[in-house]
């Protein structure tokens, strides 16, 4: 297992991080998730910390709070060190029937920051994420109630997810200008069959330095291998079907994986998990599971190496076609290009 600094801080997470959405859930799109209780979520919590994984990610909304709670509980369970793990998790969504119960409003924030410190039994998060891009409320007001906490002690460091490009820039130049905790990392959903972050949200990030966590890294199973004509019969897509996939272009990228699984002699999901972590712009990416063989595979992606003549393979069958501006900005760079090698 390799470590990473998360963004630019001297925060080192673990390249893969345990996603706890299988936790807690009972009926609805959560009991569809996962349903695990206390004694399953201990034993998947136990086999990531055996394998070197020191990072977890959770949400507040994730099964009405379960998720946060029973985490909290393994912790103690497993008798760990609060400082051996770096606790993530977010606010955005909704936590009850009125209209101040969601949202990125000061209120809600500082609320729910609460909330989740009880919930999780702890006495501060390590890293306090909005979940989405709220519109009716300031970024400002978010960004000052996220430096609130971090004064507060009550956060250690602040991130956002499944926001747009142009409303990350926004957040840290205010964040920058009024001198408010800096943004660390984005969290957003990122795969072979989903690359549409590379068009704005990956050079922003590398601009900006911000660390990317990947979630939902297997296209909701769609990248395991187990549908190879793009049809669930089983698993979480044959009853929650999301992320959306092209069937056309996912089918495309299933057979160059079996390929590379085939000659490596590992799983279409361990390759497909590998991709991601050659990534630069990759800096922990989020694995869940229901049952304890499933996070072993996953985490044996860290052994995969994939060649240089793999990672081609994969980018012809799943490269995103041009789009404007990205084609123009490409051909206009080459005014430069001569001179870019004497840049120094």
């Amino acid at each position: 297992m390799r470590y990473r600094t998360l963004g630019p801080s001297g925060l080192l997470v673990s390249e893969l991080c345990l996603g706890t959405m299988t936790f807690g859930g009972a009926d609805g799109m959560w009991g569809q998730i996962g349903q695990l209780r206390q004694p399953e979520a201990d034993a998947l919590v136990k086999t990531a910390l055996d394998a070197g994984i020191n990072f977890i990610d959770t949400a507040n909304v994730y099964a009405g709070g379960e998720s946060e709670r029973i985490l909290g509980q393994s912790i103690r369970n497993l008798g760990l060190a609060r400082d051996d793990v770096v606790i993530a998790t977010k606010v955005l969504g909704p936590m009850g029937e009125g209209p101040n119960a969601r949202g990125a409003s000061r209120a809600h924030i500082l609320a729910q920051a609460k909330a989740s410190l009880s919930r999780l039994q702890m006495d501060h998060i390590d890293l306090y994420q909005i979940h989405g891009f709220d519109p009716l409320t300031p970024i400002s007001e978010t960004l000052e109630a996220l430096d609130t906490l971090v004064r507060q002690g009550h956060v250690r460091y602040i991130g956002l997810s499944n926001w747009a490009a142009w409303q990350i820039v926004k957040a840290v130049g205010i964040a920058e200008a009024r001198q408010l905790a800096p943004i660390l990392s984005l969290q957003a959903y990122y795969t072979l069959v989903g690359r549409d972050l590379e068009r704005e949200i990956v050079p922003m990030l590398q601009s900006e330095g911000i660390g990317l966590m990947v979630w939902s890294p297997l296209a909701g199973g769609f990248l395991s291998g187990k549908y190879s004509d793009g049809t669930a019969t089983e698993g979480r897509r044959a009853s929650f079907n999301f992320p959306p996939v092209d069937l056309a272009r996912g089918d495309a990228t299933i057979a160059v994986l079996r390929e590379i699984a085939s000659a490596k002699g590992c799983t279409v999901a361990q390759v497909a998990l590998a991709w991601l972590l050659h990534q630069p712009v990759v800096t922990s990416v989020i694995v869940g599971a229901k049952r304890i063989e499933q996070l072993a595979d996953n985490i044996r992606a860290t052994e995969v190496s994939l060649s240089t003549e793999d990672l081609l393979a994969l980018d012809a069958v799943t490269k995103l076609p041009a789009e404007y501006p990205g084609w123009m900005l490409e051909r206009q760079a080459q005014y430069r290009a001569p001179f870019a090698a004497q840049r120094g």
